[in-house]
């Protein structure tokens, strides 16, 4: 949701939330959590997406707070936007290590960015691919 932006291994909440909530965040999905803001905005699930791979974040967010963000959470970040240049990634981005998809309005320049860092022009999407192909 808009509160909580996460992958296998680490969740990034709103900073508002409670102890409690946080450590049922961490019980149920296994994984660390930091409270974060995403551009000095709270809701992170709505300016962060992240996979294993990579994460995108806020097209304004100072690259200072990208890289310290980045090396808390063990994975490289940028910014960017979806849409035709909204800032609220999570609502035009659903992504994890094999695919994404994006709102119909995200430009070429937009999927390019999404493809570069969450790693999906990788030679394992030749293999996603011929898998796909057979499935169906």
């Amino acid at each position: 949701g808009n509160c909580i932006a996460c992958n296998d291994y680490v969740a990034l909440v709103h900073t508002d939330l409670d102890r409690e909530t946080e450590e049922v965040i961490a019980d149920v999905l296994k994984v660390d959590v930091f409270r974060a803001t995403i551009a000095q905005n709270v809701l992170v699930g709505s300016y962060c997406v992240l996979t294993n791979q990579g994460g995108l974040v806020h097209a304004r967010t100072p690259m200072q707070d990208m890289e310290e963000l980045s090396q808390l959470i063990q994975i490289p970040l940028t910014a960017g936007t979806v849409n035709r240049g909204s800032d609220i990634i999570g609502a035009g981005v659903v992504a994890n290590d094999w695919s994404a998809f994006c709102g119909m309005d995200t430009t070429a320049t937009e999927i390019g960015v999404v493809e570069n860092i969450f790693k999906l022009q990788s030679p394992g999407a030749a293999m996603q691919s011929a898998l796909i192909d057979t499935m169906m």
